[in-house]
């Protein structure tokens, strides 16, 4: 069983309160923040900014990650990593060279990882996956927060667990989308590495931050 790693949703936090937020999730034992960065365009709705993530990488000691739900990302991984991004997910299906991309995310000093769409086959990211530091497994359509988790995507996180254990790949793999407590006890047993947290495992509960980190980690 792998070390999990457990990464709230920013877009799901509440930004009247922030720090407070924040200062929670920090206090509760959370591991990293993740930071979804939407356009408008290549998914259907905008989300985090960059002046969002600069702020709350100003308000955090935790690290960042940027997952860029955008098209043509290369125009803007400087920026993140520039704000403070330890590792950018991009969608090849949003970049005409995703391998250059992910190589330019390493000349800028952050890990490079990819995030799998649900329509997205494993066959059409085979070439990039030695050239990766981590994966998240889209289990939602991206874009949207509350959605139905799709069962099928248990055979894709299967498959990418097979693929990094016959090749002796090195990358984490992380799920996104309608994570409750028990996908994260069925998912870490099989190599599942970061875990995206939430309204289905963190936000908008009765129990504190803390109460719910902890249940977690006993799974």
């Amino acid at each position: 069983m792998s070390k999990i790693n457990l990464c709230p949703s920013m877009m799901c936090a509440d930004f009247t309160k922030l720090d407070l937020e924040i200062q929670d999730l920090e206090q509760a034992g959370v591991d990293l923040l993740h930071m979804d960065i939407m356009d408008g365009n290549f998914v259907p709705n905008f989300a985090l900014g960059l002046e969002d993530y600069i702020s709350v990488n100003r308000l955090t000691h935790l690290p960042l990650d940027a997952h860029l739900m955008i098209e043509n990302p290369i125009r803007h991984v400087k920026l993140f990593a520039e704000a403070g991004a330890q590792i950018i997910y991009i969608h090849p299906e949003a970049d005409r060279f995703p391998l250059t991309t992910l190589e330019k995310i390493k000349d800028y000093g952050c890990k490079a990882g990819i995030a799998i769409n649900p329509e997205t086959s494993i066959e059409m990211v085979s070439e990039l996956l030695p050239h990766i530091d981590g994966v998240i497994i889209m289990t939602v359509n991206p874009g949207f927060a509350g959605q139905r988790f799709i069962e099928s995507m248990d055979k894709k996180i299967k498959q990418v667990c097979a693929l990094r254990k016959e090749n002796e790949f090195t990358f984490e793999i992380g799920l996104d989308g309608n994570i409750s407590p028990q996908r994260i006890k069925k998912y870490k047993n099989i190599g599942i590495n970061n875990f995206v947290l939430g309204t289905s495992a963190i936000f908008g509960k009765e129990q504190s931050y803390a109460e719910i980190v902890t249940e977690l980690r006993n799974l």
